[in-house]
């Protein structure tokens, strides 16, 4: 990571490396390498950054990656007693942040332990800057030390967990990318989350400029392309949904895209759809990839799921994925190190084995398409249940702007599908009308699979710009 940043402030000291900061690759480096001094001068060798602005986390990343210090990041609202607990889990004891309900009043570099979270060492950002820069030595590879950090799951299906990985070994990723520095790319994602840390890896090996608003709402997403010349965005099909959405409540002309990026999510056919409608000049990818096991594959036809040729077999001994009972193993060429804190032991024995990615598929002529997650199936009855299929027909209805489907506890059958709906900006839209039109588009599934609470809502549960399908109650 750092190797990327000094060749992009080596070759484009003045280029915009941050909007709408406006902070350039000089200024960038610099700050990394005053950052690096005051890790090195203070000893410390593990960090957790609780951080919301764009502009301190990628410092404070820089610098750790250079000092070798292992960062961590956590979402930046997480309620303090949760936050508590997270930073007891991985032993983390050094905090940096902005935040003045974790430190109000606090001044200077240390400000030992506080009331909020007993026997944490919390730094502001700003004090990290009072050191003179320190940079590497020139072309010495030899000086650039381990450069470690801990990736935390969002937590979409259960409770997060941190992986280690190590910069050196995410940038093989990006190797092949080339300078654009006309490139602004949207950061959609947060900056803690595996997809966001991909963003920037690349924006800094195209040595381009990223666009970071705050907060990262598709409403804050579509005014950043419009104000700051966005030209490639990366985002989950759920912020899509709702910046396409937004963009047409507010009869706002998006501009021409070079670069589509999807993941994180199953991409349904009719937004694929959409968006190939309204950017016909750009590149579309659909991307493969998880925390634990990076980037595995990405499919760039407009077609939802993954190439069923992509799959191993006697014909294709090298490929990295496989169908096994229902559900997706991959076999990665580049993953973690390893969990950190308690789940450290599960995975001792990964390197180089097949893995099950918790996602269940059906391959489909020659197609592999996504049914959900294992923790998402929907047991009604002794009936399983997957959600995407019935999500997708719902999807498609007149009148809706997106859609989740999970399940819900009952009595006597243990669960019952679910469903809420968030109407398009304009439609008129009641529970009687929905729920007939939805028995509709349903009525060639199995019984069990007929959502038996349908419901009209302002907004759906998402965490990390995922739909949530989780079991409620």
């Amino acid at each position: 990571m750092i190797r990327l940043l000094e060749r992009a402030a080596q070759a484009r000291p003045g280029q915009l490396a941050l909007l709408p900061h406006r902070l350039t690759y000089g200024d960038l480096l610099a700050d990394a390498q005053r950052v690096a001094a005051a890790f090195d001068a203070r000893s410390i060798t593990r960090v957790a950054i609780v951080e919301a602005d764009a502009a301190w986390v990628f410092r404070l990343l820089a610098g750790a990656a250079l000092a070798g210090v292992e960062s961590c990041q956590y979402q930046p609202d997480t309620p303090v007693p949760k936050l508590a607990t997270y930073l007891d889990a991985l032993e983390h004891d050094v905090v940096v942040t902005s935040r003045p309900d974790l430190v109000p009043g606090l001044s200077g570099f240390l400000g030992g332990g506080t009331d909020r979270l007993p026997g944490v060492t919390v730094v502001r950002p700003q004090a990290l800057l009072s050191s003179a820069p320190k940079p590497r030595a020139e072309d010495d590879d030899e000086a650039l030390r381990p450069q470690p950090l801990l990736i935390r799951t969002t937590g979409t299906t259960g409770a997060p967990k941190a992986a280690r990985h190590d910069w050196e070994v995410l940038a093989r990723a990006v190797a092949q990318v080339e300078p654009r520095p006309e490139q602004r790319w949207l950061l959609a994602y947060g900056a803690h989350q595996f997809a966001g840390i991909q963003v920037l890896l690349h924006t800094l090996a195209a040595q381009a400029t990223l666009v970071a608003p705050f907060p990262r709402q598709p409403r804050d997403g579509l005014q950043a392309i419009t104000e700051h010349g966005v030209t490639c965005v990366s985002a989950t099909p759920t912020y899509w949904r709702f910046l396409l959405a937004e963009a047409r409540a507010g009869d706002v002309e998006l501009p021409a895209l070079e670069q589509i990026t999807l993941g994180g999510e199953a991409s349904p056919p009719d937004l694929l759809a959409e968006l190939r409608e309204r950017f016909p000049d750009a590149r579309i990818s659909q991307v493969y990839a998880s925390t634990e096991l990076g980037s595995i594959t990405s499919v760039r036809d407009d077609r939802p799921g993954l190439d069923a040729a992509s799959l191993f077999g006697p014909d294709n001994p090298d490929a990295n994925l496989r169908v096994i009972d229902g559900e997706l193993w991959v076999r990665p060429a580049t993953e973690m190190q390893g969990y950190a804190g308690a789940d450290e032991a599960e995975s001792r024995t990964w390197a180089g084995e097949w893995r099950p990615t918790g996602d269940l598929v059906e391959v489909d002529g020659d197609r592999v398409l996504f049914r959900g997650r294992t923790s998402e199936v929907i047991n009604v009855g002794g009936v399983k249940v997957h959600p995407l299929p019935v999500e997708q027909r719902v999807l498609a209805l007149d009148g809706v702007a997106a859609a989740r489907v999970f399940g819900r506890a009952n009595r006597l059958t243990g669960s019952i599908v679910a469903v809420e709906v968030v109407p398009a900006d304009g439609a008129t839209l009641d529970e009687e009308t929905l729920r007939r039109t939805v028995k509709d588009a349903v009525s060639d599934l199995p019984r069990a699979w007929h959502p038996r609470s349908i419901a009209i809502v302002d907004e759906l549960a998402t965490q990390g710009g995922k739909t949530v399908r989780r079991h409620d109650g």
